[in-house]
């Protein structure tokens, strides 16, 4: 690289810089602060840790997304961490060990070998939390509702959610014992919507199952689509099992608790929706907003993650990318403090009335020589007045 080149970044790694970086800042202390209040804990996992517990019951999409390297140390393959969920469920299984309910919560960088999308970067500010120890959809609307807080602190005025329930697919395959190949196939055409390779699935021994999957692909959409689903499932006694019927249920009843709660929030189903279908077990939910193509943050239940942890614990949670929410977001009322300009000088006096403001949250620069003639974006000025230093706008 020559010496002109130095200064560049590699593709898809960015930085952040001033006022970004404030404003990102202050929206991730809000953040962490409303979680604190529904009784979460921050933790902050090692940024590369040994592969085998990075891809922990995770997929191989996240296999794919994980850097590796050789450990000098003991030989062994390490991984820079592409997600922090497996690292939170690592700590709740392993160092926790409790059988109460924990409460997590996280904010740290991750690594990706390629972007996730065309509107995100290699270097995602990973922000979630995750709840372990409740099977309850009590645990799902309080990670739900934790999501939609965090959009709401971003400044994001209209959100879309999209849900899902991986156990409503998962039980119809059980019942129908759908070999792993066919499974592949039905959920390759169901990721890119593809409704006539389903329909050239549905046929010979197991058309009653594709069929089904298929008609469901394609009552996604509003909330009357679950009335639609059920009853589609139970026009067939093969499926109409009660384990199929609870998920739909279950789903129902969580879409009604949102718009309970959550009135402004526009609420829809998307059964072509599989991110995470690998180790997702039940409920899931991304949230968009108009004029971005790619979900804002995302979650669901992930039950039995921390098996090969030693802690076979029921589990949900969400994630988002803090970069992207700061720059989408409206960040009316996160600006810092335009600030206070103090001359210079070692005088106590002026020095304790510099110390009086910071303590008081404000801004001070102070110049470092008598001849600078910058005003570092201040808009007051410390002044001595009447025997007193004295704030005074410019």
């Amino acid at each position: 690289m020559s010496l002109s080149n130095r200064w560049l970044l590699p593709d898809g790694v960015d930085e952040l810089l001033p006022p970004e970086a404030w404003a990102l800042e202050n929206m991730r202390r809000a953040m962490l602060d409303t979680y604190a209040s529904f009784g979460y804990e921050l933790v902050t996992p090692p940024l590369i840790e040994f592969i085998e517990s990075l891809l922990t019951g995770t997929g191989n999409n996240l296999d794919i997304q994980t850097f590796k390297v050789t450990d000098q140390l003991t030989g062994r393959m390490m991984g820079v961490r592409a997600d922090i969920t497996p690292q939170a469920a690592r700590i709740d299984a392993h160092l926790l060990k409790t059988q109460d309910v924990s409460r997590l919560c996280y904010v740290d960088t991750v690594l990706h070998t390629r972007p996730a999308h065309m509107m995100t970067n290699r270097t995602p500010l990973q922000i979630g939390c995750e709840l372990f120890g409740e099977k309850d959809v009590a645990a799902d609307l309080e990670v739900v509702s934790l999501m939609l807080k965090t959009l709401e602190h971003a400044g994001i005025r209209s959100v879309h959610i999209d849900l899902a329930h991986a156990g409503i697919y998962r039980s119809l395959i059980a019942a129908a014992s759908l070999p792993v190949d066919m499974e592949a196939r039905v959920f390759d055409a169901l990721k890119r919507k593809s409704i006539p390779e389903l329909d050239s699935l549905a046929s010979g021994q197991y058309a009653a199952v594709v069929s089904i999957i298929r008609d469901i692909a394609q009552l996604s959409g509003s909330v009357e689509a679950l009335d639609d689903i059920k009853a589609s499932i139970e026009l067939s006694s093969e499926f109409s099992g009660l384990e199929t019927l609870a998920a739909i249920e279950e789903l129902k009843y969580f879409a009604e608790q949102i718009i309970k709660r959550f009135p402004q929030v526009d609420l829809g189903y998307d059964f072509c929706e599989l991110r995470g279908y690998d180790y997702h077990t039940g409920i899931m939910f991304s949230a968009y907003t108009p004029g971005f193509g790619y979900a804002l943050a995302k979650g669901g239940r992930y039950d039995s993650i921390g098996k090969d942890f030693g802690s076979s614990r029921p589990a949900t949670g969400f994630t988002a990318d803090l970069k992207t929410l700061v720059r989408l977001g409206q960040q009316d009322g996160i600006q810092r403090d335009a600030g206070v300009l103090a001359p210079s000088g070692d005088g106590v006096d002026l020095l304790e009335a510099i110390d009086q403001l910071r303590s008081n949250q404000r801004r001070v620069v102070q110049c470092l020589n008598a001849d600078d003639s910058s005003h570092y974006n201040c808009t007051q000025q410390l002044v001595f007045e009447s025997g007193a230093w004295q704030v005074r706008d410019f």
